[in-house]
């Protein structure tokens, strides 16, 4: 048989194009919003602050744990935001320019968070960062963005109380998580009686007291009968067990992070604790958190998350069959990874209603900013930099998914201040 002749470079290039753009269009990417192919502006015009923004190129950071304790649950944001970027860069950039990423590892450590957001800012004058999970890398960088004017993306939900110039919130604050599921687990499941159990550092600390204020004065719920933090990494949980047979309560609500969550539910079980005889909430374990702790012994259990891989709109499906096209189809996303695929397309979209890559008109176009295509569904950008939000409650099943029981009917507006609970 006679073979044809090998296209082109020029050729070969052009219809590798055609292939990426009909394999995004066949994901529904393409109506994604800010797409288009619009002629670059001149680099004088849309960066007038020295940021590595060339005719050509943006350059961007992330900046998440990829090894440490915390890389179990930050492994997914760090793939998340790296295909929104693909994707982005695919249908042509932002303002004619593809990005570039410099990845840092913050290796589950915050003075190391801080030292890698002072490179990115100061060294690589990066044009925003995507990046942190817990509070506390995120109150460690917190300090830099603000003295050098850097633009962070922050996916995590976590406890409020916060509101800068220099930070989007792209995942819930309290009162679209530990609020509406406290409310819940009160209505839904008669909870009376709360066990808070935490890792020990700001937002466990903090969500919890928010919690317990929920609880016993602002929503007069019930009666927290016991409260305990562990340190991040600890696999032993079996005093705290002893101490929740001791209590009983109604609702073990729960904010342990990153690898002990393997320890803490795997022990919970052996101890005869299930789904099956107790009610349990958590912030904390996502699909991400899944693949680690194993359907078997969080079966029953329940998260409280705005984001859940079985969400069942179309948006939902384009994203995960993106996902896992490009990391396998074993993959899973959870809340977190979710918020940080939001973080490159709300910027972008940011980027474009201001006509330029400098911070401050970028964050002066932020507000207002719609993502229709969010896989959640519908996320607004509010004025305090949070995003309007759905929150959901779901069941751990045995296979290691999630089961969608309770839905806000609207999206709720987020307040980072809530009056009462600081």
């Amino acid at each position: 048989m006679k073979k044809s002749p090998a296209p082109s470079p020029t050729q070969a290039a052009g219809l590798q194009r055609r292939q990426v753009l009909q394999g995004l269009g066949a994901l529904g990417v393409v109506g994604l919003p800010g797409v288009g192919y619009a002629a670059a502006p001149a680099t004088s015009a849309v960066n007038t602050t020295k940021l590595a923004v060339t005719d050509t190129e943006v350059v961007v950071g992330q900046l998440h744990s990829s090894t440490g304790t915390m890389a179990i649950s930050e492994t997914g944001s760090i793939q998340a935001e790296q295909l929104a970027i693909d994707q982005i860069n695919a249908m042509g950039g932002i303002l004619g320019r593809k990005i570039r990423v410099i990845k840092e590892d913050g290796a589950s450590d915050w003075p190391t968070f801080a030292e890698k957001s002072k490179k990115l800012l100061i060294n690589d004058k990066v044009a925003a960062v995507f990046g942190c999970w817990t509070s506390a890398s995120r109150k460690a960088v917190l300090p830099v963005f603000e003295k050098e004017n850097g633009l962070l993306y922050y996916p995590t939900f976590y406890e409020g109380l916060e509101q800068s110039k220099n930070v989007i919130y792209t995942g819930q604050e309290a009162t679209q998580q530990i609020i509406y599921g406290l409310d819940w687990g009160a209505k839904e499941k008669k909870a009376k009686t709360f066990f808070l159990v935490g890792s020990d550092y700001i937002w466990p600390r903090t969500s919890m007291k928010i919690a317990r204020k929920h609880i016993e004065s602002v929503g007069k719920l019930g009666k927290v009968v016991g409260e305990e933090y562990y340190p991040l990494g600890n696999t032993n949980f079996n005093s705290l067990i002893n101490k929740i047979k001791v209590a009983k309560p109604d609702c073990i609500f729960a904010a342990v992070v990153g690898g002990s969550n393997v320890a803490f539910y795997k022990q919970l079980k052996a101890a005869g604790i299930t789904g099956a005889k107790q009610f349990l909430l958590t912030l904390s374990v996502t699909e991400d958190e899944m693949t680690g702790v194993g359907g078997d012994n969080f079966e029953g259990f329940y998260s409280s998350m705005k984001y859940f891989q079985s969400l069942d709109n179309e948006n939902n499906k384009k994203f995960v069959a993106a996902f896992k096209a490009k990391y396998g189809k074993d993959a899973v996303i959870g809340d977190v990874t979710q918020a940080g695929y939001l973080g490159p397309w709300l910027w972008k979209a940011a980027v474009e209603k201001a006509g330029s890559f400098d911070v401050n008109k970028v964050v002066a176009a932020s507000p207002g900013i719609e993502l229709k295509t969010a896989p959640e569904g519908y996320v607004k950008v509010h004025q305090n930099h949070h995003l309007w939000s759905k929150s959901r409650i779901a069941v751990g099943n045995k296979d290691g998914t999630f089961k969608v029981v309770a839905e806000s009917p609207n999206l709720i507006e987020p307040d980072p201040f809530p009056k009462g609970y600081q």
